[in-house]
């Protein structure tokens, strides 16, 4: 008899909040350099930017609702994943092949997407709230304050601004992360030179990582943009011809730091998940 350990349905938001945690200022300084409407400042010099001006703790700005975001967005979008993966993996001999997972990923992170969309507009605003002249700053207390503000200044469909491109990147993302994840898993357990182990899960989530940052950059530049905007863009495709003005690399500005922020939000996510699924995982045995 064999025994393997099955995650349940919320790990993955747990385990997306620890590394949120982490990854917080990364994420933060890269909504920063993507809302510049020209480059004044790369990562470094908006990191000191940033403390200088309002503290080492303005890093942490909007941390409430990073964790809101985590826990609708990647809880759902995991949850939907890794139940229908591992029911058809039950009902099937072996994994699943790589076009499955892919198209499972996309579904799963396009609907995580459009349920996250409230926390993720109101979390790139915080982010982006200090940049603003103390008149114009909308000073949200935390995630539920902003909100419940948005929802009774606003109305229901600005919470909803920019969930095309949010759903989208979702869908982009999610297939980056869990379906290269268990591929690259697969590829390198079968090679038999290294176990289910964390060198493993580091490995594979590194290469997850890149995979997710490439795919969702130009989606990410578009959605921070119409989820930052006060009204100057009239949709999706008014955002996509005024970005397009600033030439091909305005869809990849920012593309350093959300490496350096995705990727380790990705490897941190697959090793606390991991972990989360070893020891508090359902214990299946063959």
């Amino acid at each position: 008899m064999t025994e393997k350990r099955m995650s349940r349905w919320y790990f993955g938001g747990l385990a997306s909040c620890g590394a949120a945690c982490c990854t917080h200022p990364l994420d933060l300084l890269k909504v920063h350099l993507q809302t510049q409407q020209e480059v004044k400042k790369r990562m470094m010099g908006m990191a000191i930017h940033v403390v200088k001006s309002d503290g080492v703790l303005a890093l942490y700005n909007g941390l409430s609702a990073s964790l809101c975001r985590q826990m609708s967005y990647s809880l759902t979008r995991f949850a939907i994943y890794e139940t229908v993966r591992d029911m058809m993996g039950s009902t099937s001999q072996g994994p699943m092949p790589f076009y499955q997972k892919v198209l499972l990923g996309a579904f799963g992170g396009f609907t995580g997407g459009f349920v996250g969309t409230p926390a993720d507009m109101v979390n790139v605003r915080m982010q982006n709230d200090m940049k603003l002249p103390p008149e114009q700053r909308r000073n949200y207390k935390h995630a539920i304050d902003g909100l419940f503000r948005v929802f009774r200044e606003e109305g229901v469909r600005r919470l909803f601004s920019g969930a095309t491109m949010a759903s989208s990147r979702g869908a982009m993302v999610t297939v980056g992360q869990l379906a290269c994840y268990d591929q690259a898993k697969q590829l390198v357990l079968g090679t038999g030179m290294m176990g289910d182990n964390i060198f493993t899960h580091f490995l594979s989530s590194f290469i997850a990582g890149g995979c997710a940052t490439f795919l969702c950059q130009p989606l990410d530049v578009l959605k921070t943009r119409l989820m930052n905007s006060k009204g100057e863009y009239t949709g999706v495709t008014h955002c996509l011809r005024e970005t397009a003005r600033l030439g091909p690399l305005a869809f990849y500005k920012g593309l350093v730091p959300a490496g350096i922020r995705l990727i380790p939000h990705t490897v941190l996510t697959f090793i606390f998940l991991e972990q989360l699924k070893k020891n508090f995982g359902i214990r299946i045995i063959s």
